[in-house]
């Protein structure tokens, strides 16, 4: 599907904005995705990203950015926030192309939209790049406590992920407690780590895998005892006696190729868009696979960020963040009394809340 094929798209657009910024003197391209503002300023985070496995970088960030800015307007309805959804992305490799200026530059961008879009980290981007971006753009979130802001905001994206994990095994065994539980965790990167870090403390055990090594070696460092690694996520999702899988990384993780695969009776992680195509949902629920519908569960993140709007205190984020545990367990309720996926149900109670805003 085209990025204006998704713009369009009645089922999966909607998008009430797009707009394209170009900087020639800083080398900038990038994409800001507003999909809906029925429930309050878009508030999502700026992914900084090459693309280069794609043919065509552009038409990919495009299409990550209306992807992504709809996953937004569900995970801030279903969070409570009063905030709608939008996404962008940065073109390019940020090890090679981010500097001062350009951020600068971004930062203008965001700013001429007059707090229609609300920015934060995301992939690529980090609480020192939010720092130089705010002094151009007031609607920046995620700067560091010594500007005003809440930090990293991976800290709440992993607890919330947790609680979410904690619903999924209360609702399958009966128990929200993990303990001798094997959990992997695909991705162990700004939010994979602090995941296994909450799974080692509930008593678990993990198995890990990362492209970056370095970041594997790190978690094995820091629990010996509790985690071991895999080469890669095909040998992670098959591993046997696999009792959750925890995709962290990039989206697309569960497709008509890995699905199958599955050896874990639950899926819940961080990542976003993980289910690659409408009808994984289904495919998992026909095989008893529990998902937990990504943008109920990650939205720790951005209920810390969307905290910094109001005078960031954290013990009032981490407690809004442990309310995830219960929407997750709500969406597994509502999906079992409709008879649908978990995911289904989701969007449905997202849209409900969205619609209510607008009036319709």
């Amino acid at each position: 599907m085209s990025a204006l094929d998704i713009l369009f798209a009645s089922e999966r657009g909607g998008h009430e904005q797009v707009m394209l910024c170009q900087d020639r003197a800083t080398g900038l391209r990038a994409v800001i995705a507003i999909h809906s503002t029925a429930l309050g300023p878009a508030l999502g985070g700026t992914r900084f990203h090459a693309y280069a496995g794609s043919p065509s970088p552009e038409e990919a960030a495009v299409r990550d950015a209306l992807n992504l800015s709809r996953g937004m307007s569900y995970k801030n309805a279903l969070a409570g926030l009063a905030h709608g959804g939008g996404k962008a992305v940065i073109i390019g490799d940020p090890a090679h192309l981010k500097t001062e200026e350009l951020l600068l530059a971004y930062g203008r961008f965001v700013a001429s939209l007059n707090g229609r879009y609300v920015t934060a980290c995301d992939v690529g981007t980090y609480v020192q790049d939010m720092d130089v971006i705010a002094r151009e753009c007031r609607w920046t979130t995620g700067r560091s406590p010594e500007q005003g802001g809440a930090g990293d905001s991976s800290v709440l994206t992993a607890f919330g992920v947790f609680q979410g994990m904690r619903a999924s095994a209360e609702h399958r065994w009966g128990s929200p407690e993990l303990a001798d539980r094997t959990v992997g965790v695909a991705g162990v990167g700004k939010v994979g780590h602090l995941l296994v870090d909450h799974l080692v403390e509930a008593g678990a055990r993990v198995v890990i895998t990362d492209v970056d090594q370095a970041a594997v070696r790190r978690v094995l460092d820091a629990h010996p005892e509790r985690v071991t690694a895999v080469a890669d996520a095909d040998a992670l999702i098959r591993t046997p006696g696999l009792d959750i899988y925890a995709p962290c990384a990039l989206g697309g993780a569960l497709n008509d190729r890995t699905v199958p695969l599955l050896t874990a009776g639950i899926v819940c992680g961080a990542a976003n868009n993980q289910l690659d195509h409408p009808g994984v949902e289904k495919d998992l629920a026909d095989r008893g696979v529990l998902y937990a519908p990504d943008y109920v569960v990650n939205s720790g993140g951005v209920i810390q960020v969307a905290d910094e709007l109001h005078g960031f205190d954290f013990a009032r984020a981490k407690a809004k963040a442990a309310l995830i545990h219960g929407t997750t367990l709500e969406i597994f309720e509502r999906a079992r009394a409709e008879g649908v996926p978990p995911a289904v149900a989701a969007d449905r109670l997202a849209e409900h809340r969205m619609a209510q805003a607008a009036g319709r």
